[in-house]
């Protein structure tokens, strides 16, 4: 199964810039020339150019263009914690609502992140998770499909850790979390009941088994206000 046109074009343009093509901190063409270059439509183009922004490796600057983005100093975080036991641990009720849900072929990213072979699929899932009926978040979550194949949509939704541990039998173990700020696109906007440009927290995490084998890739788009990260050392 060929992958689809966006992700193609999305590996196209990491490889380049892997390759030197553009170094961090260059602007890269407008979305209407990369349209012509790769012979497709803008909106193909632009989901494209969206997920290499979600993932961290392009940034977009307003009234400025699209830019590889600048290396973000990093803090080590440890533990993998289930967004249901955190907000249960601050005494607020948490619920998830499904956007997308469906197996595909994965990214490069997603490949690289999660170990995986080149003809493997990824579960992907996109939710908006809610405190108190409150939009906290949005996040992107890929896993190899393999892993669970067998859980149900249900129980991959509810609380997929939970899943993991009680009815998969997996014991899990820590994560490598990367946090940065990025502005809020339309789309997010609209999810997170936030003004399009306001500043939010993007989480990006690599989870895995306590034998080290990666189980998830996820992405996390946290509305600044609502929500806050701590180091504990």
């Amino acid at each position: 199964m060929d992958a689809p046109v966006y992700i193609q074009i999305h590996n196209a343009i990491r490889a380049d810039i892997e390759a030197g093509k553009w170094r961090v901190g260059d602007r890269i063409p407008s979305e209407r020339d990369l349209a012509v270059t790769f012979k497709v439509s803008r909106m193909t183009l632009r989901q494209a150019i969206q997920t290499l922004v979600d993932e961290g490796i392009l940034e977009r600057r307003v009234g400025s263009g699209t830019y590889v983005a600048n290396q973000k100093v990093q803090e080590k975080m440890s533990g993998v914690t289930s967004f249901t036991d955190l907000m249960q641990a601050q005494g607020k009720v948490p619920s998830s609502k499904t956007v997308s849900y469906h197996v595909a072929q994965p990214t490069s990213s997603e490949v690289e992140k999660l170990k995986l072979e080149p003809k493997e699929q990824v579960l992907r899932m996109e939710r908006i998770r809610y405190a108190d009926k409150i939009p906290i978040s949005f996040e992107t979550a890929a896993v190899p499909y393999n892993l669970v194949k067998n859980f149900t949509k249900k129980e991959m939704t509810a609380s997929f850790y939970h899943t993991l541990e009680k009815k998969g039998g997996y014991v899990l173990g820590g994560a490598q979390q990367t946090v940065s700020a990025m502005l809020a696109s339309e789309r997010i906007s609209e999810y997170l009941d936030i003004k399009r440009g306001e500043a939010i927290l993007r989480l990006r995490q690599v989870s895995f088994l306590q034998d080290g084998t990666p189980f998830e890739y996820v992405r996390t788009q946290y509305v600044g206000e609502r929500f806050e990260f701590y180091l504990e050392r």
